[in-house]
C-alpha cells in the first residue's frame, strides 16, 4: 500500500494544505508521529524528535514526519501542532487516523512508526530507531541480534556457524527461573526437545535468558539438560531478540530457519505444549488456527472466528477446509486479517467469545464472527448456518462493504 493509500491525498504543512503524493515525493524514510497533546510523555518527546528531524533534513537526508494527532479537539490540535516542524494529517481525517492505528497497532502514545518511501514498514519502533540508530534507520537482521557464540553446558563455546544451515532450525527460548509459569513449563519443554533430538531433527535450542543474577541463571540453564544452548546472563543480546519478536512476556518460543533467518513462529509455546511429542515440529503456524492451540494475533487483528464446538468431526473438516485456502490468500497478500477455529468446548478463549457476543451455547450447526477488538471492541455475527467457501467469502466481503450490522462486546 502506497503512503498516498494509508493518509490520503491531502497533508497539512505549515504553508497550508500540501498534496501527500508531492509533500513525500522522494522521501526514503517517513513517519508516522503518534501524538497528543494532553499526553505529558509526548510533550516530552516531542522537542527532542523536532531537534532530531531538524538535524536530519539539514544534513539534507530525505526524511519526513507526520504527525497523527490523537488530541481531543481541533483547537487542542492547532496548539500542538503549532510547536511541530514537520507535515500533519487533517485533525479532520480521523476515519484515516482510526485505520493507521488500528493497521500498526498503536496502543499508547508517543509511538513512532517507520515507512520506506513505498509505505512498506521499516520498524514499528520508530523511537528507538531515530533516536539510537543512523538514517535510514534500517532495523537490525535476526543474525545481528542473534550474535555468534553460545554458552554451552559444559561451559565450552558454540559458534553460530553451527546452528546455521539449509533444513536447520534454530529455537529461542525466552525464559526465567523466577517465572513461575516458565518453571511450569521448562520441564515439558526439555522433554520434548529430547524425543525430537532422538527422532533425529536437525535443529539447537538457545536459552535467551531473564534471571536477575548468575546463580539463577547457571541454576536454571543446567536443569534443562544437554541439548540446550545459552545466551550468557546480562548480555545485551537478550534486549535485541525481545525487540526483534516482540516479546511481551515470558515464557516464550520462537522457532526460526536455520538458512535464511526466516521467522517460522514467533509464539510456538501453545503448538509446542499441545504437541508434546514434536510431531508438528517447528511448529509453522497453521492458516486457520484452532483456539486450544492458541489465539495470538486476535487481540490487535481483525479475526474471522469459526466457532463449530457443537459439529460433528465431518462438519468441522469441511468448514475449515472452506477458510483455509481463504486464509493462505489473506497472509500471502498481508491483508491484516486472521483466522481462527472452535472445535473443542473447552481450550483457548472460546467460552469467554460466546458470552461476550451473546452467542450461547454451540449447536450442532456452525457460527461465524468476526471480531474487531483493536476497533474499540466490535464484533459482526453472520447469518449464514454453515460455513462453505461461499458463505465465508460473503461474510469478508460484507464487512469490508460496511453493510454488516456492528455489535459491541460485552454490552
Amino acid at each position: 500500500m502506497s503512503v498516498v493509500d494509508l493518509l490520503g491525498t491531502s497533508l497539512k504543512s505549515k504553508a497550508g494544505d500540501v498534496e501527500t503524493a508531492t509533500a513525500l515525493k522522494g522521501k526514503a524514510v517517513v513517519a508516522l508521529y503518534f501524538s497528543a497533546h494532553w499526553c505529558p510523555p509526548c510533550r516530552g518527546f516531542t522537542p527532542v524528535l523536532a531537534d532530531k528531524y531538524k538535524a536530519l533534513v539539514g544534513d539534507g537526508k530525505a526524511f519526513e514526519v507526520v504527525f497523527v494527532s490523537s488530541d481531543k479537539d481541533e483547537a487542542s490540535f492547532d496548539e500542538y501542532y503549532a510547536e511541530q516542524p514537520w507535515l500533519a494529517l487533517p485533525f479532520g481525517s480521523r476515519d484515516v487516523k482510526a485505520a493507521l492505528s488500528k493497521k500498526y497497532k498503536v496502543s499508547g502514545i508517543p509511538s513512532l512508526v517507520l515507512l520506506d518511501g513505498d509505505g512498506a514498514i521499516i520498524t514499528k519502533d520508530g523511537r528507538s530507531a531515530v533516536m539510537e540508530g543512523d538514517f535510514p534507520f534500517t532495523p537490525p537482521t535476526f543474525w545481528d541480534c542473534l550474535g555468534d557464540e553460545f554458552l554451552m553446558q559444559d561451559g565450552d563455546a558454540a559458534e553460530v556457524s553451527q546452528l546455521k544451515g539449509e533444513g536447520k532450525v534454530i529455537v529461542l527460548y525466552f525464559s526465567a527461573h523466577w517465572c513461575p509459569p516458565c518453571r511450569g513449563f521448562t520441564p515439558e519443554l526439555v522433554k520434548t526437545v529430547g524425543k525430537l533430538k532422538a527422532a533425529g531433527k536437525a535443529f539447537e535450542i538457545i536459552f535467551v535468558s531473564s534471571d536477575r543474577d548468575q546463580k539463577s541463571f547457571q541454576e536454571y540453564f543446567g536443569s534443562m539438560g544437554p541439548h540446550f544452548l545459552a545466551i550468557p546472563q546480562g548480555d545485551p543480546r537478550k534486549a535485541k531478540l525481545s525487540s526483534f519478536f516482540g516479546v511481551e512476556g515470558i515464557p516464550t518460543l520462537v522457532t526460526v530457519d536455520g538458512a535464511t533467518g526466516a521467522t517460522i513462529n514467533g509464539n510456538a509455546r501453545g503448538a509446542c505444549g499441545g504437541d508434546p511429542d514434536g510431531l508438528a515440529f517447528p511448529w509453522a503456524p497453521k492458516p486457520v488456527v484452532d483456539f486450544a492451540d492458541g489465539c495470538d494475533g486476535i487481540n490487535d487483528t481483525l479475526s474471522l472466528c469459526l466457532l463449530l464446538e457443537g459439529c460433528g468431526l465431518e462438519v468441522q473438516q469441511a468448514a475449515i477446509a472452506a477458510a483455509t485456502p481463504l486464509a493462505e490468500a489473506a497472509k500471502a497478500s498481508q491483508e491484516e486479517l486472521c483466522f481462527f477455529a472452535a472445535t473443542k468446548v473447552e481450550g483457548g478463549p472460546v467460552s469467554q467469545i460466546r458470552q461476550m457476543t451473546k452467542l450461547g451455547d454451540a449447536g450442532s450447526a456452525p457460527a461465524m464472527i468476526l471480531l474487531d477488538i483493536p476497533d474499540e471492541g466490535a464484533y459482526y455475527v453472520s447469518d449464514a448456518t454453515e460455513a462453505t467457501a461461499t458463505t465465508i467469502q460473503a461474510f469478508l466481503a460484507a464487512y469490508k462493504a460496511g453493510t454488516l450490522d456492528r455489535k459491541q462486546l460485552g454490552q
